[in-house]
């Protein structure tokens, strides 16, 4: 809400809700009663338009990040183990809040599967004699889907909680900047209100996602005072009349491209891209000179309604196209009911079958989305098709039992072997044939299911060992090495000591610590310590700000090619050039923005600011060619 302050000035929004009152007044006097009732249905309509497409962008806003579309699986087919299994990769592998449609599924076949079997085991209980209040039935695989579906509950709730909380957060935090810009506005000064202003704008544009019911609200509220600002602002006439006409420019584009959607093949892309045009007008671009506000306006939400009614024409339309789409289903799922398996005698048979009917399936899908409502039916008589089609697989599959008993003898063989090497001292016979146990390991096919986790982690644990104790042999620190290490240990404590060092003094440690050796790898850390020091030292010097950086970076690179450390001076190199290009990058966009200013005298503290920008990255510019050059000197 707008304080009593606020209200005595005239925002934007207010002045074009004047205008148009005016307008219409004017209309009313010199016109025919039905042209007025046209011209007032036909506003009506413009902003029904553009309160829908707002109302979308606000849903959209409340959402932290995009949610990509997840293959349908066809849960129906899958027997109850499996569908635990699909349970738990869904849980493992993705954000709890993209599951949902796919827990559902999960659940609704899980419940009827499972209500199946416990009919099932009661019949036979009962044929069996017993009484029916008696009658009690657990299974793992229930125990395993109900802590899986426990787990996804809480972390569902959790994933809620934790989003209203960052919403929440992200919608004080957006209340502050409105605050803030209040009181700006109420307290302005003349030096340093722009570059407050522009901060401001910069948290706001930083500020995550806030809940859709206070998105616009909140915006309107901010625009608002945008305005104010932007009207209240004398000090820098120039420069404003270069933001409006900038921000005009920019909103001349989003109508240009808002009026291009209208004639967009794919009207859901195109209201999508609106969305984000919105999006753009309201976040990202700031006001229009007053004159021009309601005019440019009326442009983008006119551009707004044409596709809006495309898209309102197009589920229209749609709607129309449902049956068609029906009928296209149907042929897919009688294809699948007519496919012949009695022919297939082999694995290879069957692959061939899972392929065609997988391909069948895509084209199920791909023949068009239906409403809950048309699709059940539909998908109710595909998952039927399917099933008879698994089931005559699964029948195959089981009969293959034999050759994974065979797959399983071989498996364990390698086991044997693997665990017969992991202590080995030969290393170098025992990684070669640790190499060829792995490969014939991926040779071999499948094996029954209960045995194929259990038979993976003892091969893998033999391997593990076996490499773990490879490389702990390669990393191995010598006596050699040691000593390496415990004198330039020695050599640090006593730097730490030293004081008011000369330019000579600390060329001369440096020397005597490359003297030590080469620092092993592993405690390359030493090195760090040792450059920290001589930093210190060097700082203490009455040398000039751009010596100390050449001499610290000459430290640096000397001792990197005392440890014969190429790929960190190829590194350093690269660096040079990105600061060096990033540099000149900088300077010509200060360069240009200056000559937008044009009227702004020498000693306009935005002038007198930019230009000390341009020096500071031109004394940077200096010292990276300077490094740079060096490096370019060096053969290595």
């Amino acid at each position: 809400m707008l304080d009593n302050n606020e209200n005595l000035e005239t925002s934007g929004v207010e002045k074009q809700s004047e205008i148009t009152k005016e307008t219409i007044k004017e209309v009313v006097e010199t016109t025919e009663d039905a042209n007025v009732e046209n011209a007032k249905n036909e506003a009506d309509e413009t902003d029904e338009a553009v309160e829908a497409v707002e109302k979308e962008v606000a849903e959209e806003a409340e959402k932290p990040e995009e949610k990509p579309e997840t293959p349908e699986v066809d849960y129906g087919a899958l027997d109850l183990d499996n569908l635990v299994v699909e349970l738990e990769k869904l849980l493992k592998n993705n954000p709890v809040q993209r599951i949902k449609k796919q827990v559902e599924g999960i659940k609704s076949a899980f419940n009827q599967k499972f209500g199946a079997l416990l009919a099932e085991k009661k019949e036979a209980f009962l044929a069996d004699g017993g009484n029916s209040i008696d009658f009690q039935f657990s299974s793992p695989v229930k125990q395993s889907y109900n802590k899986l579906l426990s787990e996804y509950k809480q972390k569902r709730d959790a994933h809620y909680k934790d989003l209203e909380k960052q919403l929440s957060e992200n919608l004080e935090k957006r209340l502050q900047v409105i605050t803030e810009l209040k009181e700006l506005i109420a307290d302005a000064d003349a030096k340093t209100m722009y570059k407050s202003f522009r901060e401001l704008q910069d948290k706001w544009r930083a500020i995550g996602p806030v809940s859709k019911t206070r998105y616009n609200d909140t915006w309107k509220t901010y625009h608002h005072h945008v305005e104010r600002f932007y009207d209240l602002l004398h000090l820098s006439n120039d420069f404003r009349e270069l933001d409006f006409k900038h921000n005009l420019e920019e909103k001349i584009k989003i109508v240009e491209k808002a009026e291009a959607l209208s004639t967009h093949e794919d009207v859901n892309v195109a209201f999508k891209e609106l969305q984000e045009l919105h999006k753009l007008w309201k976040e990202d671009i700031g006001p229009v000179a007053r004159e021009m506000r309601e005019e440019i306006w009326q442009k983008f939400s006119a551009a707004t309604k044409k596709i809006h009614d495309r898209r309102h024409d197009y589920f229209r339309a749609l709607k129309s196209k449902f049956q068609e789409i029906i009928e296209a289903k149907l042929i897919v799922v009688q294809k699948i009911e007519d496919f012949d398996t009695s022919n297939n005698k082999t694995r290879s048979d069957w692959q061939k079958s899972i392929k065609a009917i997988e391909e069948l399936r895509q084209q199920y899908f791909k023949a068009g989305k239906l409403p809950y409502s048309k699709s059940e039916e539909v998908w109710q008589k595909f998952k039927n098709a399917t099933k008879n089609f698994n089931q005559a697989k699964n029948t195959f599959y089981k009969s293959q039992k034999g050759e994974q008993q065979t797959n399983l003898k071989k498996k364990l063989e390698l086991i044997a072997f693997a665990e017969s090497l992991k202590d080995s001292d030969d290393f170098e016979m025992a990684t070669n044939a640790m190499k060829k146990v792995q490969a014939d390991w991926k040779k071999i096919g499948h094996v029954p299911r209960k045995f194929s986790d259990d038979i993976w982690n003892r091969f893998k644990g033999a391997c593990n060992h076996y490499f773990d104790r490879l490389h702990e042999n390669k990393n191995a620190i010598s006596k050699e090495q040691q000593d390496i290490i415990d004198a330039k240990k020695e050599f640090l404590t006593s730097l730490k000591t030293v004081e008011n060092a000369t330019l000579e003094n600390i060329k001369e440690f440096i020397s005597n610590w490359q003297g030590l050796g080469q620092t092993p790898r592993n405690v390359r850390h030493l090195e760090g310590k040792f450059n920290k020091q001589i930093d210190k030292m060097l700082e203490q010097l009455s040398l000039s700000k751009e010596e100390i950086a050449l001499l610290k970076f000459r430290n640096v690179i000397d001792s990197a090619l005392a440890q014969k450390d190429y790929r960190k001076i190829d590194s350093e190199q690269l660096f040079l050039r990105k600061k060096i290009d990033e540099t000149v990058r900088e300077m010509q966009q200060l360069e240009n923005n200056l000559s937008f200013i044009s009227n702004a005298t020498a000693d306009n503290p935005l002038v007198q600011n930019v230009r000390n920008q341009i020096d500071k990255f031109k004394e940077d510019l200096d010292i990276w060619q300077v490094k740079l050059n060096y490096l370019k000197k060096l053969n290595y």
